[in-house]
């Protein structure tokens, strides 16, 4: 009766088990994989939100495909402020109600079915269930680590066959936290340019940029951190690190970004897709995204009408998650100092950090001892295709109290305490 596509494991697995289980005996869990803003403790600027919902244009029905001019508008401004894109075009951006419908949207501009892309690993696993709802086929090609976490462009060579039509990067990377790095990014280009492949960035945490506190040789603690929401986050140096992909214009690229992490508000389903690129192919990608955006029109009034505002709040909100981040990092470092079994991965950038511990069992079954026994939450490794056990990711934006008790109770346990 149903589609093959929707062939998924559908029962719970042995961790989630173990967490209904812990739960329903009433045991209050520590969140060490909390990822939702919203729920941890951060302020909002409620008033203004709210009242930019309650405009008189939310009753007006406006059907643009790409998305209502003004909120385009308003994103190209935040690139152009935040990321020195001095002209992105509006005209060359699509809304969308998250990054996953945007991958949607290119995964079907660019594959036949049984199509391949190309995509990092370890990653976000929420890649292969996106490309079964497209009838595509997902090749990985590892990232490495080696004092810092590097794309393998040998394991890019060996993966790519007639049927790739494009590389997936995430930068930086979740959970490992990596940007693709200047000097890779020629090299990537190189690479589409060869094998006639589009480049899709999804960017959606590029703004937590951690450069300063990558790893734990370096202590950054005693630096201030800018918290001033009125201050202009500034553009990146286009060498640095961290430099967004929509305005490379050697291949053709598409970027994923939104306003889950940007401004921390994943409940108002703001995303977009900035395409670009050399002018023949990106004419021809805008039509056609045009079109597919057109049969849905996803988006919706009140929320396209909010996007100026909403985007505003990334002033007052980053500087919190920030300031967050940065403490439960040092945190983790202090209680990781002294000992050597245990060590946090480097870090450039996101909310997460990959700690490696000593292979005793299965990260599952680490991960599943840490919530029966400590009442404690992780993810294991291999929830995000870590290539051998050994490693378990943990959340930088939940509450620093709780971090640090859930911390000490995961080191304890795994043989670092």
């Amino acid at each position: 009766m149903f589609s093959q596509r929707t062939n998924w494991r559908l029962v719970p697995n042995r961790l989630t088990q173990a967490i209904e289980e812990m739960r329903a005996r009433g045991a209050q869990l520590l969140d060490l994989t909390a990822s939702n803003p919203t729920r941890v403790g951060f302020e909002q600027d409620s008033d203004s939100i709210l009242a930019a919902l309650r405009s008189e244009k939310a009753l007006d029905y406006d059907p643009q495909a790409k998305g209502r001019l003004e909120a385009r508008q308003a994103v190209a401004k935040y690139y152009q402020a935040d990321h020195g894109i001095a002209e992105l075009d509006p005209e060359r951006l699509v809304l969308t109600t998250s990054t996953s419908e945007g991958y949607s949207y290119v995964f079907r501009l660019l594959c036949n079915p049984g199509d391949e892309l190309l995509v990092p690993k370890p990653s976000y696993p929420l890649f292969e269930f996106l490309a079964d709802l497209q009838d595509v086929k997902l090749l990985p090609y590892p990232l490495v680590y080696d004092h810092g976490w590097q794309m393998d462009f040998h394991s890019l060579e060996t993966a790519v066959t007639s049927r790739t039509r494009a590389v997936v990067v995430v930068h930086p990377n979740n959970p490992t936290g990596s940007y693709v790095h200047a000097s890779e990014i020629g090299l990537l280009n190189e690479f589409c340019r060869g094998h006639e492949l589009a480049l899709i960035a999804d960017e959606v945490f590029l703004d937590y940029r951690l450069a300063r506190f990558a790893g734990p040789d370096l202590d950054t603690r005693s630096r201030p951190l800018e918290t001033d929401p009125h201050r202009s986050l500034g553009p990146l140096d286009p060498d640095d690190k961290g430099a967004s992909f929509a305005e490379n214009d050697q291949v053709l690229t598409f970027t994923l970004s939104g306003l889950s992490k940007i401004s921390a508000l994943p409940q108002m389903k703001v995303a977009w897709i900035v395409t670009s690129g050399p002018h023949p192919q990106v004419a021809g990608a805008m039509a056609r995204l045009e079109v597919i955006a057109d049969t849905y029109l996803s988006m919706n009034a009140p929320v396209q009408g909010a996007v100026p505002v909403m985007l505003v709040q990334r002033r007052n909100i980053q500087g919190q998650l920030l300031e967050r981040i940065r403490t439960n990092l040092a945190e983790l470092d202090r209680q990781l100092a002294g000992q050597k079994p245990c060590q946090r991965l480097r870090v450039e950038g996101g909310w997460y950090a990959v700690l490696r511990v000593p292979v005793t069992r299965s990260d599952e079954d680490l991960a599943i001892e840490l919530v029966r026994e400590k009442a404690v939450l992780v993810h294991p490794g291999h929830f995000y295709d870590f290539a051998s056990d050994g490693y378990l990711v943990l959340s930088l934006i939940a509450p620093s109290p709780e971090f640090a008790d859930g911390v000490e109770r995961v080191l304890q346990l795994s043989g670092c305490g």
